[in-house]
């Protein structure tokens, strides 16, 4: 089975299906990795903040896969925005992922009130050029931050995680990167339990008339709207399910009605405003 790659604003590809460690707990980070590894991922999502670095790059390590068969990706995090913290920052991270660089390294969040994520993306841009990482990107930027950052630093991100799911689908987000070519990378895809995702209408009956579960419906309609996207799991049979998400397609009606799930209000929201996260 071949996971359907995007290519990105800069000529590089980007795995559209991966695996996120997102509260996987360190001492299972080894473990779950080398299983999502196994059953077939080939795209790991981590961060600074998650604290599993180490795991990750004790999996990829132990894999034996060849690197370039790889997608790495790691994240700034808020308080190593300034001077040239983020060069630091990188090469701790490469130390624990036992890596020379990364294929995708985001500022975490935009901490708008400390008003340093132009730097920290700018310094970034640095980090790319010294073939630290392969592409850069955001996560979390609202439209304001993001098109200030491209004002000023005049390079556009490759990417922007945000949260995403079918009640919060960030649509001002998604049209400007639509428009600018940035893909999105959808955070929470499944809304991360926090409201009756599964036992919607559109989604169980979506589900039913493929014969697949809810959470791989939800999947395969994230897929249709061109995200990227990485559930997060520590079982091997939900690892499977995830990735088992390309022998069906949605129909027009189908994707229509997940849609409308979205109140519009921004009322569906699971996760901070990255207003408040400073």
């Amino acid at each position: 089975m071949t996971i359907p790659a995007l290519e990105l604003n800069d000529g590089h590809s980007i795995p559209q299906l991966g695996y996120g460690v997102f509260k996987v707990p360190p001492a299972e980070t080894e473990r779950a990795v080398s299983e999502a590894l196994e059953i077939g991922f080939r795209h790991i999502d981590t961060a600074a903040i998650y604290g599993n670095e180490e795991g990750v790059g004790a999996a990829i390590a132990a894999s034996g896969i060849p690197r370039e068969e790889l997608f790495v990706t790691t994240k700034l995090w808020n308080d190593r925005h300034h001077d040239d913290e983020p060069r630091a920052a990188i090469r701790e991270s490469l130390d624990k992922l036992r890596l020379d660089s990364v294929d995708l390294y985001l500022v975490h969040w935009p901490t708008p009130a400390k008003d340093d994520y132009v730097h920290a993306f700018a310094k970034l841009i640095e980090l790319r050029e010294a073939g630290l990482t392969r592409s850069i990107g955001v996560s979390n930027f609202l439209v304001p931050h993001l098109e200030r950052t491209v004002a000023e630093t005049g390079v556009v991100p490759a990417v922007n995680q945000i949260e995403l799911h079918p009640a919060y689908q960030q649509r001002d987000v998604v049209a400007w990167a639509e428009a600018h070519d940035v893909r999105i990378e959808a955070w929470g895809p499944l809304g991360q339990g926090k409201y009756d995702l599964f036992g919607v209408p559109a989604v169980a009956d979506a589900a039913a008339a493929h014969g697949v579960t809810p959470a791989q419906a939800v999947l395969r309609w994230h897929l249709q709207k061109g995200n990227i996207v990485f559930p997060k799991s520590v079982r091997a049979e939900r690892l499977r399910e995830n990735l088992d998400v390309f022998g069906f397609e949605l129909t027009a009606d189908e994707i229509a009605a997940i849609d409308a799930l979205d109140p519009l209000d921004g009322s569906g929201r699971v996760g901070s405003h990255p207003d408040d996260v400073n």
